[in-house]
């Protein structure tokens, strides 16, 4: 029998590092020491990981690509990747977590005042907790028109609506939303703390996969927000949501490759360590090439994921790269959750084992943060655009 040393390096040599050894052997065991050990009570109790992401923003790792100057490491996007594919190996909730947090802070970066990112920048290093607050009830995907209004007043912009089923609204500490003013959809950065805001918890707050804490309505009654508080141009918050989304993409890929590896390690350990028939059941051809077909699966979605990240980099093609990654790793995910149930038997489907918790988050990511039928639609815009009729 497989010791657990000798097991732990075995999946070292599995998966070839995407980025220098020793800045992943850092965060792994940031990720072992606080993420790891609640992982599953943050998912059976649906709460989010406050501790968890405490600890990686005290490490370094929610601010890695901001500039030195905003207390970042103006690292490149492959090391972001890694950080979300091996917190996601652990806890996805975590990886959802925090995409959020570079979600609010791409765009803040990308578009913000000077004065604003001077003001926001620096605090994600010291762990500030963010959200994304784009949707609405009457709109969903579709955010071009909203009925979450700003409209300026003085030195001051005033919110009012209610924003909905919004990923971190539960814990988070500031909230970038979309808001309809009168020259169109514009962005506006909020701080939880401020006059008029709150939040809801509705009868659809939670979900099977990803859960980081209730789906919250966020509600804004006459909040009163700084000039600079408007995130770039007004009228512009569309283009800036999508341009933002395009960046996350590629890290929500990230987070389907840390799944996926999860599932794909614990059956692997469980197919080597069970007897069947006077053999392991990994002895088994037909359980070898399921473990063949996965692999290869895994590491092809995996190289497209850092292919990705490198186009970040770059600022090269990022939509259609971007797509690609989510779409591939999504259904890499799910396909290979799906296959080590049932390569566990009994065993994968008990509440005691993980393999429930993989093919539930990896599922929900299929639709959230872009669905494969979105993404398709992107890739298929770039291929047009490349080859117009």
């Amino acid at each position: 029998m497989t010791m657990p040393d000798q097991r732990e390096a075995t999946e070292a040599r599995l998966w070839p590092d995407p980025v220098d050894g020793e800045f992943l052997a850092g965060l792994r065991g940031v990720v072992a020491a606080h993420v790891a050990p609640d992982a599953d009570r943050v998912d059976r109790e649906d709460v989010y990981p406050v501790a968890a992401i405490k600890a990686l923003a005290q490490a370094g790792y929610t601010s890695l690509t901001l500039p030195v100057e905003y207390g970042g490491q103006d690292a490149g996007f492959a090391r972001c990747a890694a950080v979300f594919e091996e917190a996601s190996y652990a806890s996805a909730a975590v990886g959802i977590s925090l995409i959020t947090i570079l979600q609010a802070q791409t765009i803040v970066r990308m578009f913000g005042s000077d004065s604003l990112r001077a003001a926001v920048l620096p605090q994600f290093r010291e762990g500030l907790i963010t959200s994304f607050a784009l949707t609405e009830a009457n709109h969903g995907s579709d955010i071009r028109s909203l009925d979450t209004k700003a409209a300026r007043h003085g030195d001051q912009w005033v919110l009012t609506g209610r924003k909905s089923f919004i990923t971190s609204g539960s814990a988070a500490e500031a909230y970038v939303i979309l808001a309809e003013t009168e020259r169109g959809v514009s962005s506006f950065f909020v701080r939880r703390d401020m006059a008029g805001v709150s939040t809801e918890k509705g009868p659809n707050a939670a979900t099977f996969g990803l859960r980081n804490g209730p789906h919250v309505d966020l509600v804004l009654q006459g909040v009163a927000i700084p000039l600079d508080h408007l995130i770039g141009m007004e009228g512009k918050g569309v283009r800036q949501a999508v341009t933002t989304l395009d960046f996350s993409r590629t890290v929500a890929a990230a987070i389907s490759i840390g799944i996926a590896r999860a599932a794909f390690d614990g059956a692997l350990r469980f197919a080597r360590d069970r007897i069947a028939f006077d053999r392991s059941v990994f002895e088994l051809q037909g359980i070898q090439w399921y473990f063949a077909e996965m692999l290869t699966d895994i590491d092809a979605a995996r190289l497209l994921t850092y292919q990705a990240a490198h186009a970040l980099d770059r600022h090269d093609q990022i939509a259609r790269f971007s797509s690609e990654a989510k779409l591939m790793a999504s259904r890499v995910a799910t396909e290979t959750a799906s296959r080590a149930v049932q390569i566990c038997g009994a065993y994968g489907v008990m509440e005691s084992a993980p393999f429930g918790r993989y093919l539930r988050d990896a599922k929900a990511y299929e639709i959230a943060g872009g669905s494969s039928e979105i993404l398709k639609n992107t890739i298929a815009k770039r291929l047009r655009d490349l080859h117009p009729a």
